[in-house]
């Protein structure tokens, strides 16, 4: 049988633009743990270029830097003290001139992270208001506020910070007493800057010129929802976190951070300008907003045309192992970010969340812990990584981008039993412990199998230490190996790109297996999805292109994804 015969909506025509950003496959560097050249076991920027021929390898278009300028290191780097320098932990300035070079020599565009929402309170601005009176140009770069109370012993509002406890920390006076309070949605050592101050503005577009100028291709926007506040700082009874969601099984989001101090918007004035910054340049320069907002009609107003050229799609993350969810979530993406002509930008892991390999092996593959250690529920590694693997291939059959976090083409889990006097995360002691933070999907990279440090520094050095059965996951082991998961990856990009599934177009197949199957046509290619427990039948006159897993007597098995061509 025929899937022709099935096919039942049209979801999303192709793409007749051919702008390099919006069908490309960004991968994403972790610095600190990609590679170490230095050998004090902190990845830097040497390290990412000697390993660049790795990124081509894999057979992506785009590479993105966390962030790796100079920093005390409180959040790993997001609390930036100097946005125009490299930290030493990284490397100079002349290091990331290399690397910048090298990657365009090897056809790699190059996007780095810009953090605008908040400073380091090392920043020489914040430590300027520090010494400066209250009501002083210094203090207005940010949020100070005198306290509520009869002292003013209470903070200026009751908003908490989604690294837990409150949002606001009170400074001391230069004779002891008690002072201002500032705000802080982050840790108490990222102050939030005042946007509404055309000083903070006029800086942040000399910060984007300033690497434009280095050649970058781009910059992802840290918390682009959370820059600009409600008028007036208003008391709010939500609840911030860094992934949060809607109880509301019929919403398709299920990643929004709301109240007064998300997604207002005033954000938009902020980006229209950096647009115009950005379109000055040659080259076809682009932002990403991480903009967990919902619903998707809230965030495809980020990738309007004269604002941002993507935004990473949370929603299709959040969803889980559910067939039907994930459903609504393509469905709904398609439509919210064709109504304003952008593409789709598919996400599944990155540095802030639990890898899919292990998120995808609870024993609720929906749910989406904020960190794993002792004590928790441990997933099932081979279960995790089968469905990794099905998810990863339904996700780059998508048309639209794509981004892959460093290690996922390994099939890396987090460490998952990692020791809680190991942790760095300022989440996981700001709140106690109740959350384990994110130290498990940050652990560096393993390359070479027998290598002290699995090849990750020349010392066998690592600021985190690596699950001792990685080994089998290192690049050395995988390369070549017949159903690797970095041969899947391998595969899946190149034919990707050779059917053009990028720049394709969507149509939903009704596909056998029912409610537990997603199935869909992009362009030539069929995509197949059996996220239930049961196998389903294949049509007898397909081609498998490429499976996740092994295909059986003409069926796909449970937790398994094919990429078919009919007749």
């Amino acid at each position: 049988m025929s899937l022709d015969a099935l096919t039942t909506t049209l979801v999303h025509r192709p793409d007749t633009d051919t702008q390099w950003w919006r069908t490309a496959v960004i991968y994403q560097v972790y610095p600190r743990s990609f590679a170490d050249a230095s050998g004090d076991g902190v990845g830097d920027l040497p390290g990412v270029t000697a390993h660049l021929e790795h990124l081509v390898e894999l057979g992506v278009d785009a590479v993105w830097l966390s962030p790796f300028y100079r920093s005390p290191q409180a959040d790993a780097g997001y609390d930036v003290a100097d946005y125009r320098d490299v930290d030493p932990l990284f490397g100079t300035l002349a290091d990331a001139d290399a690397l910048v070079a090298r990657a365009h020599e090897l056809g790699l565009r190059v996007i780095v992270d810009l953090v605008p929402n908040h400073t380091s309170d090392e920043h020489v601005w914040f430590q300027a208001a520090l010494a400066a009176a209250p009501g002083s140009p210094e203090r207005a770069r940010y949020h100070f506020r005198d306290g509520r109370g009869e002292h003013g012993e209470l903070p200026p509002n009751n908003w908490g910070s989604i690294f837990g406890g409150p949002a606001w920390t009170r400074t001391t006076d230069a004779d002891g007493s008690p002072g201002q309070w500032y705000l802080h949605l982050f840790d108490s050592k990222q102050p939030d800057l005042d946007w509404d101050n055309p000083e903070v503005r006029a800086e942040f577009e000399d910060v984007l010129r300033f690497w434009l100028d280095r050649g970058v291709d781009g910059f992802r926007v840290d918390v682009a929802h959370g820059m600009v506040k409600a008028p007036g700082l208003p008391d709010w009874d939500g609840h911030v976190a860094m992934i949060d969601g809607a109880d509301d099984t019929e919403q398709v989001n299920g990643s929004g951070n709301q109240g007064p101090m998300f997604d207002q918007d005033g954000v938009h004035d902020i980006y229209r300008a950096w647009r115009r910054v950005l379109d000055e340049y040659d080259g076809e320069r682009a932002m990403v907003a991480e903009a967990w907002v919902e619903p998707l009609s809230r965030l495809a107003r980020y990738v309007r045309p004269d604002e941002m050229h993507q935004a990473f799609n949370f929603a299709f993350l959040a969803a889980g192992w559910d067939a039907a969810a994930l459903r609504r979530v393509i469905a709904a993406s398609f439509a919210a970010n064709d109504a304003v002509g952008a593409p789709t930008t598919w996400v599944m892991s990155n540095h802030d969340v639990v890898r899919h390999a292990s998120r995808l092996g609870l024993s609720d593959p929906t749910h989406r812990p904020n960190g794993i250690g002792h004590g928790d529920e441990q997933p099932d590694a081979a279960l995790g990584l089968h469905r990794a693997r099905a998810a990863t291939l339904l996700m780059l059959g998508l048309p639209g981008s794509a981004y892959v976090y460093q290690g996922e083409e390994l099939g890396l889990p987090d460490h998952t039993s990692l020791d809680d006097d190991l942790r760095q995360d300022p989440a996981f002691f700001r709140t106690g412990g109740v959350e384990r933070g994110r130290d498990g999907c940050r652990v560096p990279l393993p390359w070479v199998g027998d290598a002290p440090g699995f090849g990750f520094s020349p010392t066998g050095a690592t600021w985190l230490p690596q699950p001792a059965d990685w080994a089998d996951l290192a690049v050395d082991r995988q390369r070549g190996r017949e159903g690797s998961t970095y041969e899947l990856y391998r595969a899946a990009l190149r034919l990707r790109r050779a059917e053009g599934l990028g720049p394709g177009g969507l149509e939903w197949l009704d596909a056998p297996g029912g409610r537990d199957v997603v199935a869909f046509r992009n362009g030539d290619v069929d995509v197949v999805a059996n996220l239930g427990d049961e196998d389903v039948p294949l049509p007898r006159d397909a081609h498998a292109l490429l499976a996740s897993g092994p295909l059986t007597d003409g069926t796909l098995p449970a937790g398994t994804t094919v990429w078919l061509r009919t007749p």
